[in-house]
């Protein structure tokens, strides 16, 4: 994922979760721009079961993103971040941040309730706020997606043990259909 669009889509996934204040960067940027969203909105946050939907003006155009971010409850470190735009009606493409320790050089794969998928996924790159991974889904995996409640994700830790992570599925159709009319 090489586009334009995808790396803004992970540099403002960058700094939601490097600053930790997602509402108040969104609502920072729609108004340092002055234009507004639909309704004369400044800002758009709506969740969705377990995934949140934020809009931001960027340039002349919207940018809207459906999320999700897992923090370890004790320390708020951050464990787990996913951000997917709706790029056409079956192309779906965004980043994922995993937590520091993973063996780089090993493939990361996605399993969708238990079933794995096709997916095959590499290390991007490493920031301060963890490793980079970017995504394109196909149609196939959207429609699982959809459908499933759980997605894994399997690496393997820098001591070569399996790392598993899991993300909750609850509320990603919805957030995705909005996502979509939103973006039109």
């Amino acid at each position: 994922m090489t586009t334009h669009s995808s790396r803004g889509c992970a540099a403002l996934l960058v700094a939601i979760v490097a600053v930790g204040v997602q509402s108040d960067l969104i609502a920072a940027q729609v108004a340092a721009r002055g234009q507004a969203l639909p309704g004369g909105a400044t800002s758009l946050q709506e969740l969705h079961g377990d995934w949140r939907v934020a809009c931001v003006q960027q340039d002349s155009k919207k940018v809207c993103a459906l999320s999700q971010q897992q923090t370890n409850k004790d320390t708020g470190q951050l464990l787990l971040a996913i951000e997917l735009q709706a790029v056409s009606a079956d192309r779906v493409e965004g980043t994922l941040i995993l937590p520091f320790g993973l063996a780089l050089e090993r493939p990361i794969t996605f399993e969708m309730n238990g079933a794995p998928t096709a997916s095959v996924l590499r290390v991007r790159t490493c920031l301060p706020v963890g490793c980079l991974v970017s995504l394109s889904l196909d149609p196939a995996t959207i429609t699982a997606m959809r459908k499933g409640t759980t997605l894994t994700i399997r690496a393997t830790a820098d001591d070569g043990q399996g790392a598993l992570f899991t993300i909750s599925l609850n509320g990603f159709a919805g957030a995705l259909d909005r996502v979509s009319a939103l973006g039109r």
